[in-house]
């Protein structure tokens, strides 16, 4: 078509001047009515998009369709791209979108573009973010609740009973301390403590990685988790100090379909947070069911030292809904059920994360992150974390296998 054109353009102008002219306009016009195509194609595939987001928000199931339809086969496919390179993925995305949007509109006015026309640009690039964050990961937000996928009702608050689960708990959290460490409970405290952050014997991590992911996989379907995968590994971090700054011990990357871990986690942290993060990889969003599934998955490694990971990782929240829910008199003399030594390793994990913590930096991070979890239908905010305990007591022990 292009080559017919041309040639009646050539029959009609013998002038070769003026022929150069007007075959420059005929081809000017063509390459904006080109650009103009793609352009409405581009913007009405995003508008789809977008309104598609919208619509898995509120049509109920809608989530859970794509959790359990969709995000398998696209995390899958995010998640090879970036098992090509060792590095974060979705690091870099942030990065340059940030650099683009900065930098974007002094290059376009240097062209003389108008400012409606670069903030059209700058609009249509933060949807385009929009869009790739929810359809690579984030309408897992919008997913029916664990107590529906579980079918189970949420047990309501009974003292006695939360008291039998403390007990309990507390009973296997000092054995397995004894187990993965080879110290009696009986010995000094002090050097329990010492002793036991030298004695306590972690598989490496290819083969932890390895043992986790089976388990994952044999969590019943019914409860929509995506089955993991060889090539997924945790991504190298280029701005870990600043993680470590606002306390931040992992993350799942959107972007890539990448999980993420502090390269600083204590190797006690490690077993609890990877599995916590692998199970925001196969399609968990919510916080406090995160590290539900984490929890579940350590207790049942092989590994003594990674059974007493899953303990010792719920220990922080347990203490808090002890503490808030108890008399203080129960709550105290419960407390001393558990071996100093115990409560000794969580003092020195808090401390060694506070070293690291900066406390302006820390605050805004806690803003934003508390915005953006009630925004995506965690309404509790980053209290959601503690709800563990919720779904533990309401669960019966050993369902889900």
């Amino acid at each position: 078509m292009m080559n017919y054109i041309l040639s009646v353009v050539n029959n009609l102008y013998p002038d070769k001047n003026k022929c150069f002219q007007q075959k420059k306009i005929i081809l000017l016009s063509i390459n904006r009515y080109s650009m103009k195509r793609i352009q409405v194609i581009r913007r009405s595939l995003l508008a789809v998009l977008v309104v598609g987001t919208f619509a898995f928000r509120f049509i109920p199931h809608a989530g859970e369709f794509y959790a359990c339809r969709m995000y398998p086969a696209i995390s899958t496919f995010l998640s090879a791209i970036a098992s090509l390179v060792p590095f974060s993925l979705d690091e870099w995305v942030v990065v340059l979108s940030l650099v683009l949007l900065v930098v974007f509109p002094f290059w376009a006015r240097h062209r003389k573009f108008r400012w409606k026309r670069i903030l059209g640009y700058e609009a249509e690039c933060l949807l385009w973010i929009y869009v790739w964050f929810y359809w690579g990961w984030g309408m897992n937000y919008y997913r029916d609740s664990f107590y529906l996928r579980a079918n189970v009702a949420p047990r309501p608050y009974e003292e006695e009973v939360f008291c039998r689960f403390l007990q309990n708990y507390a009973d296997r959290l000092n054995a397995s301390y004894a187990v993965a460490s080879g110290i009696s409970l009986n010995d000094s405290c002090l050097a329990d403590s010492e002793r036991s952050e030298r004695a306590l014997l972690f598989p490496d991590r290819m083969n932890l990685e390895a043992e986790v992911k089976k388990l994952y996989a044999q969590i019943p379907g019914h409860y929509g988790l995506a089955l993991p995968r060889d090539f997924q590994h945790p991504k190298y971090l280029f701005f870990n100090s600043l993680y470590s700054g606002v306390g931040v011990l992992g993350f799942m990357g959107p972007f890539f379909g990448e999980s993420h871990l502090n390269h600083e986690l204590l190797p006690l942290q490690y077993p609890f947070t990877y599995a916590h993060e692998l199970s925001h990889l196969l399609g968990i969003s919510n916080e406090a069911e995160a590290n539900f599934w984490a929890y579940q998955i350590c207790i049942r490694s092989t590994s003594p030292a990674v059974r007493y990971s899953g303990y010792f990782g719920l220990l922080s929240y347990v203490l808090s809904n002890a503490a808030a829910t108890l008399p203080e008199q129960t709550w105290k003399a419960w407390l001393e059920t558990i071996h100093p030594a115990i409560l000794r390793q969580l003092a020195d994990g808090q401390r060694y994360w506070s070293e690291r913590y900066s406390p302006w930096i820390g605050s805004v991070q806690h803003v934003v992150y508390n915005w953006y979890l009630k925004g995506n239908r965690i309404s509790s905010g980053q209290r959601n974390y503690a709800e563990v305990i919720g779904m533990i007591l309401s669960l019966p022990e050993d369902k889900w296998f």
